[in-house]
């Protein structure tokens, strides 16, 4: 999936305006021209389309964390070095969403049962699991799309502020 088309579906499915988008990017570090954000939901074939970053996801991913779940301790963080970014594949971003929005397991399935699709906690986990793990599983980008779709119609459950 392009980030453009998991920006739009993430920004439906939490019903998500602009204003709270950018204050996420600015919790994250991230500057994002106002102007130019816009043109990350048009369609590919829209005249202003814009392609967006994958850093842009992934710093708005980070904001969702700070601002739903609130900024890493850094007393409890035992790394001296801040870890390098991992590459924002389909699995990260449902990692971080999870984490986001505090989802639990039975969250998840309950998610994924609202898109049509009955996933089992060990099919779940391995899509946790690190990459060189022999359990991993690939998120791949149906399963994403399925997700998000099914999170449209469970976040009204969600304790989320709006803006």
């Amino acid at each position: 999936m392009t980030s453009n088309d998991i920006l739009r579906r993430l920004c439906f499915a939490l019903r998500l305006s602009d204003r709270a988008m950018l204050g996420m990017l600015e919790l994250a570090g991230a500057t994002i021209d106002s102007q130019v954000f816009p043109s990350y939901f048009k369609q590919d074939d829209e005249e202003g389309f814009v392609e967006c970053p994958r850093t842009v996801l992934a710093d708005l991913l980070d904001g969702m964390i700070v601002k739903y779940r609130g900024r890493k301790d850094e007393a409890t963080d035992t790394s001296a070095r801040p870890k390098p970014q991992a590459p924002l594949d389909n699995n990260a971003v449902l990692k971080k969403i999870r984490i986001a929005l505090s989802l639990r397991e039975d969250d998840m399935m309950a998610i994924m049962k609202l898109a049509g699709l009955e996933v089992s906690k060990n099919e779940l986990s391995a899509l946790f699991r690190d990459r060189g793990h022999k359990n991993y599983k690939e998120c791949m980008d149906q399963f994403l799309r399925n997700f998000l779709a099914g999170l449209a119609k469970y976040s009204p459950s969600l304790p989320l502020e709006k803006d």
